[in-house]
C-alpha cells in the first residue's frame, strides 16, 4: 500500500536510495550529448549541466498518481543555482495530484537533509502541509559551508553570486565559501589548502556549539581529505548526533572542479 504523500527530488541531494523518494536527475552535456547524472563517466572538464526537463517531472508525477499516492513534495536544489525547481513547478501545475514544490535554498546534503526530514514525515503518514512543513522546517536549521580549489569554474559558470567583483584577487587564493539564501558566497579568503580545511571545521564547530547536529562531510575526488575531516569532527563536536561522509556527483564536478570539500550541519528535531 502507498504512502498518502510521497516525496520527489533531484540528484544534486546525493543521498543513497531511500523508500518512498524518487530521483529525477539532472543532466551533464558533454561534446553535444546529453546524460543523466550518474551515469556520466566522462571528462568533467568543458562539459555543462541542464536542469530536467518539465516533462520529466510531469511523468514522474503521473507515475506516482498512478501507483495511488495522493499528493507530493518536490524539494530541489537552489533556483538561484539551477532551473531545476521551476521546471518541477511548471509539471505540478498539470499534475494529476496535488504538488508542493519546495526550493531547498542549497544544494548536495544542503538539500539532501530536508529531503531526508520529509521522507520521515511521509513515513509517518503526515498530511500534504506536515510533510512540506517538516522540509522547510529543516531548510531553516541547515548550514552549508565548502573549500574549493579554485573559483574558476564557479566564475565561469556564473555560480558565485554577490561574489563576482572578488573574484580577481580570489582566484589566487584558496576560497572558503558558504551558501546564503540559495546563493554561493566567498566567506573568506585564506592562503593554503590546510589552512582553508581548518578553518572549514572551526565553522562547523563554532556553528554547532553544545547543540545536537547532524554533519555530512562531502567531497569531490577527495576522500582521504574527506575522511581525515570525519575522523576529527567528533572529538570536537559534543552534540554530534550522526555523521556521514558523501561523495558529490558531476553537477557539482562541472561548477567547482576536483578536490572540493564541503561540510552541511543541520540540527535534528
Amino acid at each position: 500500500m502507498p504512502q498518502s504523500v510521497a516525496v520527489v527530488t533531484d540528484s544534486t541531494a546525493y543521498l543513497p536510495p531511500i523508500p518512498n523518494v524518487t530521483v529525477v536527475p539532472l543532466q551533464v552535456i558533454s561534446d553535444g550529448v546529453s546524460y543523466d547524472e550518474g551515469s556520466f563517466t566522462g571528462d568533467l572538464a568543458g562539459a555543462t549541466t541542464s536542469r530536467p526537463a518539465p516533462s520529466r517531472f510531469a511523468s514522474c508525477y503521473a507515475d506516482l498518481a498512478a501507483a495511488g499516492v495522493a499528493a507530493v513534495v518536490s524539494i530541489h536544489l537552489s533556483g538561484d543555482l539551477s532551473g531545476t525547481a521551476e521546471a518541477a513547478r511548471l509539471a505540478a501545475k498539470e499534475a494529476p495530484v496535488p504538488v508542493e514544490v519546495i526550493d531547498s535554498r542549497s544544494i548536495a546534503m544542503g538539500l539532501g537533509y530536508p529531503v531526508m526530514a520529509a521522507a520521515v514525515a511521509a513515513a509517518r503518514e503526515g498530511t500534504l502541509k506536515q510533510v512540506a512543513d517538516a522540509a522547510l522546517w529543516c531548510v531553516a536549521r541547515t548550514r552549508s559551508f565548502f573549500y574549493a580549489d579554485s573559483l574558476e569554474q564557479l566564475r565561469r559558470g556564473g555560480r558565485i553570486g554577490a561574489t563576482a567583483s572578488l573574484v580577481g584577487s580570489a582566484l589566487a587564493i584558496k576560497p572558503l565559501l558558504h551558501v546564503v539564501d540559495g546563493r554561493v558566497s566567498l566567506l573568506e579568503k585564506v592562503r593554503t589548502s590546510a589552512r582553508a580545511i581548518s578553518r572549514l571545521e572551526d565553522l562547523v564547530v563554532q556553528a554547532a556549539g553544545q547543540e545536537p547536529v547532524d554533519v555530512a562531510v562531502q567531497h569531490l575526488g577527495a576522500p582521504e581529505r574527506a575522511e581525515s575531516l570525519a575522523e576529527r569532527l567528533p572529538k570536537r563536536l559534543p552534540g554530534l548526533v550522526e555523521l556521514r561522509v558523501v561523495e558529490v556527483g558531476a553537477v557539482i564536478g562541472v561548477h567547482v572542479g576536483p578536490g572540493m570539500l564541503g561540510l552541511t550541519m543541520t540540527m535534528p528535531g
